[in-house]
């Protein structure tokens, strides 16, 4: 068990992980995940000894894995992310809408992820885009969007939605005047639904026509035949889709306060894992058909818990944070200083960064607490005294 005394991702990896391999048959990717959270601050990664400069305590540091998927490696990640996108923010509103895949779509969606799901970002942003060019939402422009992918609900089954950050407003398509949203809503949510459907169903039929979908055990059954196929879009396409729009911010300060619970989340937090035993996990989860969304308790066997969780294994180097319109990478540059300047606002500087901030920095700035002073004697600071090779967890003796 790990020294804070409580139960950790890594912990039931490591007790209930051996034997779940040997019974499942597991992708590399998954694999992979599984090994580094295993390894994660351990010896396995190495780290190195601080010691005292003012009265000798030493202490040992362990290696994080910083894969994307470890409940333990996503805080500075987060906050030098954070960071970047602060001097990216407008002075103005922010609407934050979230789009879901129908769930009669997760097992194709779970065997093919990397292409349905960037099918899936590529259609929410031909959507937002096409409803900001037409002239009956007044807006006459090109707008600006983040969106967050994530993958899992509450009781960490695949749950496929994602959030979108839009700024309330739309750059002239000619860059020569900037256009305020209405201050209650960006578009109707039942038409955005709608069109999106049409549009993700009309890409998912090419796919399949183009053979590039992997059909997989019941749907090699169910899809093999082009015309099942069609009938499968043609009754997804007759169903309501979900988009909705949750309320919109008043400023910058609530954005950022949002992507930070956010954007780098994993399935399920290290927080929220009450007990293990021999054979099963128990876990909380808010519970939303209650009012309040009251907090309750499940309990897995073991085995269930490891395959929900690699449930939402992302494939290699897939992009869960994606920016469209004039938050584009290629875009942002350009357009940010010039929409500053179309709405009168005083130009942002952006010093670029010659040292990267590291961990005891961000702490610093983040939560205040100096973790470089030594927490035995409380005056000397912790200075790096050796480095200690992957698989090597013991100080010298001498």
């Amino acid at each position: 068990m790990n020294n804070r005394n409580r139960i950790e991702i890594a912990d039931i990896f490591r007790r209930h992980g051996p034997e779940y391999r040997k019974r499942q048959r597991l992708s590399t990717e998954k694999l992979r995940v599984m090994g580094h959270i295993e390894r994660c601050r351990t010896e396995a990664l190495g780290g190195h000894v601080e010691a005292c400069n003012a009265c000798g305590a030493k202490e040992i540091s362990y290696n994080s894995c910083r894969d994307r998927h470890c409940p333990k490696c996503q805080t500075l990640a987060k906050e030098r992310w954070l960071t970047a996108r602060k001097a990216e923010l407008l002075p103005c509103g922010y609407f934050h809408l979230v789009f879901t895949l129908p769930h009669a779509l997760n097992s194709l969606v779970l065997d093919n992820m990397a292409i349905m799901l960037g099918i899936f970002f590529t259609a929410v942003n031909e959507t937002l885009q096409g409803f900001a060019r037409n002239p009956s939402w007044r807006l006459n422009g090109r707008i600006g969007c983040i969106a967050v992918l994530h993958t899992w609900n509450q009781l960490i089954l695949d749950h496929f939605h994602l959030h979108c950050l839009v700024p309330a407003g739309a750059l002239a398509l000619d860059r020569s005047h900037w256009t305020k949203a209405r201050r209650k809503f960006l578009f109707r949510t039942d038409s955005l639904a709608k069109a999106f459907r049409n549009r993700y169903l009309d890409k998912l039929e090419k796919l399949h026509s183009q053979g590039k979908l992997k059909l997989a055990g019941e749907n090699a059954d169910r899809f093999a035949n082009p015309e099942a196929f069609k009938s499968f879009l043609d009754q997804l396409r007759g169903r309501t889709w979900v988009a909705y729009a949750k309320a919109p911010f008043a400023g910058p300060e609530q954005v950022l306060e949002y992507l930070g619970r956010y954007t780098h989340r994993v399935a399920i937090s290290n927080d929220r894992i009450k007990g293990m035993d021999e054979h099963t996990i128990t876990f909380s989860y808010r519970d939303r058909r209650q009012s309040g969304e009251a907090r309750r308790e499940m309990i897995l066997a073991a085995s269930e818990f490891i395959r929900r969780f690699l449930l939402h294994t992302l494939p290699s180097r897939f992009m869960k944070i994606r920016y469209f319109g004039f938050l584009a990478h290629t875009q942002k540059n350009a357009c940010l200083p010039l929409i500053r300047q179309l709405m009168g606002a005083k130009p942002v500087n952006v010093p670029k960064l010659l040292v990267v901030e590291g961990p005891r920095e961000m702490m610093m700035r983040v939560l205040g607490v100096d973790v470089a002073l030594c927490r035995k004697c409380g005056k000397g600071r912790m200075v790096v005294v050796e480095r200690l090779p992957p698989g090597r967890g013991r100080m010298n003796s001498s």
